[in-house]
């Protein structure tokens, strides 16, 4: 052969050993990723070939699927279906044809497409027999009362808010609602009456931004709600043995290392007050200087026992609250009082209210009870879990006793249950450049009932930006939801 022949021949060789590499590359190496990628369309039509399982809630499936029109270019056989939706839409999430899946559709969308490894066994029998595969249904916390009162309230009052009930003694939630929101039912399909809908949901559209999960994924300042942290630093770090020693708190007070004065709001008894008066009355001037008398460590300490500065996973997973860990002084005040850089999502307030209820033990905040087979059997059973213990027992009743007194004779009135013992704090948090814009009205609370123990503990945000800015507190906005959704659950166990 001669020389330029053997060059062509070394080169085609070369050629086949490269495309024979590749093939078995993707063959046997990238067949597993490639064969689960969503970028794949056998993955998509695979996913909406059969009925999806369900998200249920009491025993009720607040989904469903129906068959679709297979026609033009649609080669997806089912999609999506809700039963209000708008408000589920933050627990369950939306399963779009066209715009794929998140939250729980997302989350476990191996169980409910019945694809997960977990259900093996029963897809193996199911195709022995000759049945068509199922998908799983995943089983949740939430309290179909409590989600209603929570949402309607919302609706009712027409402005932006949220609302988390959990149950202290075991992490639960209870009630996870947002509002505005939407019908994950109108873009579930890929028509372009699904576009147009989803196009409508976008922030750049829309600017109530009705897809904002707003009780996981939006932190507000929480103002006074959070001098129930700041209460129980001053108690587990022995600043005051008890509610009702008399604090060192002179009136007017001056931000250390400043000139400028920290204001309480109108004309209260705030000098040298109680920490349960201090509490019952909302004194900034108390509670700012407590946290300036601890200082940012301790006070960094206490706020990251009850959640902040970390991410939670329900498993949904919620946004960090934030209390600031680079501080001076003045800094340090303001940041205790619920202003400067603290900002808290409604489920971190709920579960600072949850954590006082149970005595002190914060537990794991989860929404999924357990995930079931096509046959209702069990696949995974989620276990309590406790996070951490903020403060005492001894402690937290301390602190319980002060929030009953708000509830009993304070700014939380309104949350007041007949034949049931409320504990609650109000906040009314700045909000805007030089607090320019309404305040956002907050009420965090709990509820104990005959027996002694604690079915529920509530976090309400309301964002009302045509209110009367004089109207707006979070007794007043804020506190009569909570109070729906605490009767609630507490009438549904009866």
């Amino acid at each position: 052969m001669n020389k330029p022949l053997r060059r062509i021949a070394i080169f085609c060789g070369l050629l086949v050993l490269t495309l024979l590499l590749r093939d078995n590359w993707l063959q046997y190496v990238k067949s597993d990723s490639l064969a689960t990628d969503d970028n794949n369309r056998r993955v998509t039509i695979a996913r909406y070939s059969t009925p999806r399982g369900d998200i249920v809630v009491d025993g009720d499936p607040i989904t469903g699927s129906a068959k679709t029109s297979k026609s033009g270019l649609n080669d997806l056989e089912f999609k999506r279906t809700y039963k209000d939706g708008a408000m589920w839409a933050p627990v369950t999430g939306y399963a779009s044809q066209a715009f794929g899946a998140n939250q729980l559709e997302n989350l476990e969308d191996g169980i409910l497409t019945g694809n997960d490894d977990r259900l093996f066994f029963r897809n193996t029998l199911d195709m022995i027999t000759g049945k068509q595969k199922q998908g799983g249904n995943v089983v949740t916390t939430l309290n179909a009362d409590a989600q209603k009162a929570a949402y309607n309230g919302l609706k009712a009052r027409g402005a932006k808010g949220a609302v988390v009930a959990l149950e202290p003694s075991t992490g639960k939630i209870l009630a996870l609602a947002s509002y505005p929101s939407y019908d994950p039912s109108v873009f579930a399909g890929n028509s372009n009456d699904d576009a147009e809908a989803w196009k409508k949901l976008q922030k750049k559209y829309n600017p109530d931004d009705p897809m904002l999960n707003r009780a996981l994924r939006e932190t507000y300042p929480p103002g006074s709600t959070f001098k129930v942290v700041t209460a129980a630093a001053a108690l587990e770090n022995n600043l005051y043995p008890d509610a009702d020693t008399r604090t060192n708190s002179p009136l007017p007070w001056t931000l250390p290392n400043t000139t400028t004065e920290l204001k309480n709001e109108g004309n209260i008894p705030c000098e040298n007050a109680t920490m349960r008066e201090a509490l019952r009355v909302s004194c900034n001037t108390v509670f700012g200087k407590i946290g300036s008398d601890l200082g940012k460590d301790k006070m960094i300490a206490e706020a990251e026992k009850f959640g902040f500065n970390a991410e939670q996973f329900t498993p949904v997973r919620s946004s960090a609250s934030v209390f600031p860990e680079k501080m001076d002084r003045p800094q340090t005040a303001l940041s205790s009082i619920g202003q400067f850089e603290t900002a808290a999502t409604p489920l971190q307030m709920a579960m600072v209210a949850s954590a006082v209820a149970n005595d002190g033990k914060l537990m794991k905040p989860y929404m999924v009870d357990k995930l079931q087979s096509s046959n209702l059997d069990t696949v995974a059973q989620t276990e309590p879990q406790e996070l951490s213990q903020p403060l005492s027992s001894k402690n937290a009743q301390i602190l319980q006793s002060m929030m009953e007194t708000v509830v009993k004779e304070g700014t939380g009135t309104k949350a007041q249950i007949d034949g049931v013992t409320v504990g609650g704090k109000t906040g009314t948090a700045q909000h805007g450049v030089d607090n320019s814009e309404n305040p956002y009205a907050w009420f965090i609370s709990y509820a104990k009932v005959a027996d002694g123990s604690s079915p529920v503990a509530v976090a309400v945000v309301i964002e009302d930006e045509n209110a009367d800015r004089g109207d707006i507190s979070g007794g007043g906005l804020a506190a009569p939801i909570a109070k729906k959704v605490m009767q609630a659950v507490i009438n549904a166990k009866k």
